[in-house]
């Protein structure tokens, strides 16, 4: 018994700060390039068809240099636009969630009483219900959208939000310059947007940043269903549903949206990593 005490344990293999920060920055580089430079390559034209030109593979034509799809459309043009298309519902919908959690978190914690009770369990009762079913149910009553998609998307996700402000709130009243502020006969409103605000947002920012990533994943999820983006506009997840039935004979046409969804995904949670594995800093007073 002596023996196995006195073993060593395996180490676990932690990647080191600037090395998981030097890949997410690889990662979503490519991604980021990939959509804001992609409309700017020579002959970009997503829409545009030929039948005759249909399932060029990769690099065989330099015109096409990620190939075509079963259309004849160019498939680099196309990965483009869907990139930023899923990177611009992301932002958006990640922005209404943390907007309305903010604001609602605020509220609860610094209230408290029926308020804090009444806001707290819509948003229990939210957690209760799965996301992605939630909101096939809601797209498949109301229709199906580009814009509809990123307001359900920021409605259904503030309650992470509403519960770190709140907490954050709960601890921050007590503190001795909330309890000076109110003593000094400040309003609500005051302390509310001139303390409790700005202690606020960078929680909140770091948690958007994770959120994003979970943001694509529903996106491109919804959009694989048919419930998401609509064509003509392509999403990477709309992508891979129309590349699926030639998987086995052209398997570019799903391997690259896989990629790119891969990356901008992988980028962001390595980017989280990387922070949050750094220590905190010291700053002398």
């Amino acid at each position: 018994m002596t023996a196995l005490a006195d073993a060593p344990r395996p180490r676990r293999l932690r990647l080191r700060p600037t090395f998981t920060v030097a890949v997410a920055a690889i990662m979503l580089a490519a991604v980021f390039a990939l959509a804001i430079l992609g409309p700017l390559w020579p002959g970009f034209d997503p829409d545009t068809q030929n039948l005759f030109g249909a399932k060029i593979p990769p690099i065989q034509d330099w015109a096409h240099p990620f190939g075509t799809d079963p259309l004849g459309r160019d498939l680099f043009s196309r990965l483009a636009w869907a990139s930023g298309v899923s990177i611009l519902i992301a932002l958006a919908a990640v922005a209404i969630s943390a907007c309305l959690g903010l604001a609602l978190g605020l509220v609860a914690g610094w209230r408290g009483g029926w308020l804090d009770g009444l806001l707290m369990g819509v948003g229990n009762t939210q957690l209760a219900i799965p996301v992605v079913l939630l909101l096939i149910v809601l797209v498949a009553a109301l229709g199906a959208s580009t814009v509809l998609l990123v307001v359900l998307l920021g409605l259904t996700n503030w309650v992470a939000y509403g519960r770190l402000t709140r907490s954050l709130v709960l601890t921050l009243r007590e503190q001795e310059f909330i309890v000076a502020a109110k003593t000094a006969g400040a309003s609500d409103a005051w302390i509310i947007l001139r303390h409790l605000l700005p202690n606020a947002v960078p929680k909140v920012l770091i948690l958007a940043a994770f959120d994003t990533g979970v943001i694509v994943t529903i996106e491109s999820s919804l959009s694989f269903l048919g419930l998401g983006v609509q064509p003509p506009v392509p999403s990477l997840g709309l992508m891979i549903a129309e590349g699926q039935r030639y998987l086995q004979t052209d398997p570019f046409l799903t391997v690259f949206p896989a990629l790119a969804i891969f990356c901008l995904i992988g980028g962001i949670q390595f980017a989280g990593q990387g922070l949050a594995a750094r220590p905190p800093s010291r700053g002398g007073r």
